[in-house]
C-alpha cells in the first residue's frame, strides 16, 4: 500500500529513532517516531492514532531528462529539514510554530513525494521552503495532518522512481557532519531521504545554541555517505544519534538505518535526550 492520505506504505514513511542519552553522556536510547520524543522532553505522549497527528512533507523534483544524483537528493532532504527547524516561521510566534510543535510532540513522521513540470510549479505555490543542493531540489512544507494533505501534495507519486549516483561521492569535508547510512540495507531514494532527514533532526536537537550557531554559520552543511561495512557497528554503538526504523515500509522493524556523526557530539559535549530548540520544550 502506498503512503497516501494517511495510509501506511510506499516510500519515505515513518521511522522509530534512537535518541541521544541523558545530559553529559553519549549513551541511552528513546524512540522518537514512536512518540517518545514528547515523553523525553517531559510532555505527555500522544497516541499514535490520535486525531491531529501530523507529518512533514518533503517533495523532490525529478524531471524525466534530468533526475538528481542520489547523494545530492539525500543531502538536500537533510538540509531541508534543518532549514525548516531553523526557520523564523517555525520559531515561537511564527506562522508554522503551532504545526511544528504539534508534529514534534508526536511522531516526527516524514513522507517524501516526487514532482516534475506542472506538479512542481504547483508545489512551489504552497507554503514551504525550497533547498537547492548540487543537482537536487527539495521543497519542505510545514507539517500537515496525516489524514488531510493539501490536494496538490496528496496527488503526487510516492513510489516508482529511484535515483543513482553517476560517480562515487567525494569524501566529506573535514569537520563536516556526516550522516552514515547502514551499508547492509537496501533503501529506495525516498526512504533514504526520510531517514537522512530524521538523522539531521536528531543531530539538531542534540546541539546547544552555540553549536547550532556554528552550524548555521557553515550553511547547515551536512554530508550523507554509506558507511564502510567494517565501520558500521562501531558507529551504531558509539552513542551518536541513531535512526531506528519502525518497519512500515521496505525494511525490517528495528533496523538501524543512519548514524548522525557530528564532530561536536563526538567531543562529548553534553546534550539531553529528546532536546528541543529553545522555546519548544
Amino acid at each position: 500500500m502506498n503512503e497516501s492520505n494517511g495510509q501506511r506504505g510506499g516510500y519515505g514513511a515513518a521511522e522509530d529513532i534512537e535518541a541521544p542519552g541523558t545530559a553529559g553522556t553519549m549513551g541511552g536510547t528513546g524512540t522518537a517516531d514512536g512518540g517518545e520524543t514528547a515523553a523525553a522532553a517531559g510532555r505527555p505522549r500522544r497516541d499514535e492514532d490520535a486525531a491531529g497527528q501530523r507529518v512533514l512533507p518533503l517533495v523532490v523534483r525529478i524531471e524525466r531528462a534530468t533526475p538528481p544524483e542520489r547523494t545530492d537528493a539525500l543531502e538536500a532532504a537533510a538540509l531541508a529539514v534543518l532549514t525548516l527547524l531553523d526557520a523564523p516561521q517555525a520559531a515561537p510566534g511564527g506562522e508554522w510554530a503551532e504545526a511544528v510543535r504539534a508534529w514534534e510532540d508526536g511522531r516526527i513522521r516524514k513522507v517524501v513525494r516526487r514532482a516534475r513540470g506542472a506538479e512542481w510549479r504547483r508545489v512551489l505555490a504552497l507554503p514551504g521552503l525550497t533547498v537547492t543542493h548540487g543537482t537536487a531540489e527539495v521543497r519542505v512544507h510545514p507539517p500537515v495532518p496525516l489524514d488531510a494533505w493539501p490536494r496538490d501534495l496528496s496527488r503526487l507519486q510516492v513510489s516508482g522512481t529511484d535515483l543513482s549516483d553517476s560517480a562515487e561521492p567525494a569524501p566529506p569535508e573535514p569537520g563536516e557532519p556526516v550522516l552514515w547510512v547502514n551499508p547492509g540495507l537496501s533503501m529506495s531514494a525516498g526512504k533514504a531521504m526520510a531517514q537522512a532527514g530524521h538523522a539531521a533532526q536528531l543531530a539538531w536537537w542534540a546541539c546547544d545554541e552555540a553549536a547550532r550557531h556554528a552550524w548555521r554559520e557553515r550553511g547547515l552543511a551536512v554530508a550523507v555517505r554509506t558507511a564502510a561495512p567494517g565501520a558500521w557497528e562501531a558507529l551504531a554503538g558509539s552513542g551518536l544519534p541513531v535512526v531506528r526504523d519502525a518497519g512500515f515500509t521496505e525494511i525490517e522493524p528495528g533496523s538501524r538505518t543512519v548514524v548522525a556523526d557530528v564532530p561536536w557530539l563526538r567531543r562529548g559535549e553534553p546534550y539531553p535526550a529528546g532536546a528541543r530548540p529553545s522555546g519548544r520544550s
